[in-house]
């Protein structure tokens, strides 16, 4: 089970992981937030309706945006949801939540044993050890055999408050960033920027029409030599749609750009073209020298590469500056983030000078290299969960060293 986007992902990486290693297992998904496309490319039946809601998963950003999920049929998907989880677990083994206190709530009325993966808890973001008694309680539990961080920070906090099968093993996101090989026609010696205007339409169409203004500034920032810009999308934005145009297409028309078919865009008074790919991702994000980020996953995986972020804050809903700023305190020294309303003139242009000064840094670009390894760590997280998660299953004799 899990409840997000980038829970969908963690939680994905380590199936792959687990099904090839131990391809016994009967394995079904509940993504209790959006659709839960993550499962089905992965072939992983899905156990109840899902379905796409206004706040995107981020109610806790907009109190707001209740009301409107509220009204496009929550408390009935929610309802169906959880009946499924509670007939469905009764012939289950190990149920494992990926996400917060909603999965845990969701493991714990099951009555089975389960482990607790909190994708979105970390003591770095308050220094401490911040978990809702609620879920303190479903942690406690005996039923619940393991706990599973995001950091090894958390992890190590949470043993001395007594969180004793609390463990690191990784954190699964950091796996599918092995580039592909895609020619991303860069030119040498010549610093690369990847955009990301995040995952959820329309709201990356609305990011990425704030990206390309900044572009603009960049680039008068950049006089002694040229800046080369690499744009990460989702394969949506560039789907022809009912008035046959792409999402691309209208937002590059809307902010006086050429959209070519090969996803090139063209700034003429300004002399730049930003190139956009949508199955390039880890290519880009190893390729670039900096990243500027109106997103979460993708700017947690900048960071762990150890790529410098610049964040511009957004409209919303996921992409605001209270989003924003958290992901500083999460992810330390390599994120900065400009301006705290949505992103105006001035705003682009104070981001503009300090990419500038950033990729000047050199010493600040070493430390991000050691803070990336710090506060979300290397690629292997998937495979060590899924061993763990066997070893639950079926002892510690399969636990791999």
């Amino acid at each position: 089970m899990s409840n997000g986007h980038g829970e969908d992902l963690n939680a994905c990486e380590i199936l792959k992981q687990f099904k090839s290693r131990y391809p016994s297992a009967e394995i079904s998904a509940m993504p209790m937030v959006g659709e839960g496309n993550a499962y089905r490319n992965l072939g992983i039946p899905i156990i109840a309706p899902t379905r796409h809601l206004p706040s995107g998963g981020f109610v806790y950003m907009d109190r707001a945006k209740l009301f409107a999920d509220v009204q496009a049929g929550l408390p009935s998907l929610v309802g169906q949801q959880l009946q499924a989880i509670r007939a469905y677990s009764r012939n289950c083994d190990l149920i494992f939540a990926t996400g917060d206190v909603v999965v845990l709530l969701a493991a714990g009325i099951t009555g089975r044993p389960y482990a607790s993966f909190l994708v979105s808890s970390s003591a770095y973001y308050e220094g401490k050890l911040t978990l809702p008694l609620l879920a303190k309680l479903l942690l406690r539990s005996p039923r619940c055999r393991q706990i599973f961080t995001r950091d090894r920070f958390t992890a190590e906090l949470m043993q001395t408050k007594g969180f004793s099968t609390t463990v690191f093993a990784g954190y699964p996101i950091m796996d599918v960033l092995a580039p592909t090989g895609k020619d991303l026609d860069l030119a040498p010696n010549s610093p690369t920027i990847a955009l990301l205007p995040g995952s959820r339409l329309p709201e990356a169409s609305h990011n990425l029409a704030i990206l390309l203004d900044l572009a603009i500034e960049i680039q008068r920032e950049f006089t002694a030599v040229p800046v080369q810009f690499r744009a990460a999308v989702v394969p949506k934005m560039m789907e022809i749609g009912v008035n046959g145009k792409t999402p691309l297409e209208e937002v590059a028309t809307q902010q006086g750009w050429h959209c070519w078919s090969n996803g090139k865009l063209y700034h003429d008074r300004s002399n730049i073209a930003i190139i956009c790919y949508c199955d390039a991702f880890a290519d880009i994000l190893q390729r670039c020298d900096l990243a500027i980020g109106m997103a979460g996953t993708a700017i947690e995986q900048a960071v762990g590469l150890g790529k410098p972020v610049i964040q511009i804050p957004g409209g919303g809903p996921q992409f605001t500056y209270r989003f924003a700023e958290a992901q500083m305190r999460l992810l330390g020294k390599s994120v900065k983030t400009v301006g705290k309303q949505t992103a105006n003139p001035q705003t682009l242009i104070e981001a503009a000078r300090l990419t500038q000064q950033t990729l000047a840094d050199k010493a600040y670009l070493e430390e991000c290299q050691q803070n990336g390894i710090e506060r979300v760590g290397k690629p292997g997280g998937s495979a060590q969960i899924a061993d763990r998660l066997a070893a639950l299953l079926w002892g510690n004799t399969l636990l791999r060293q």
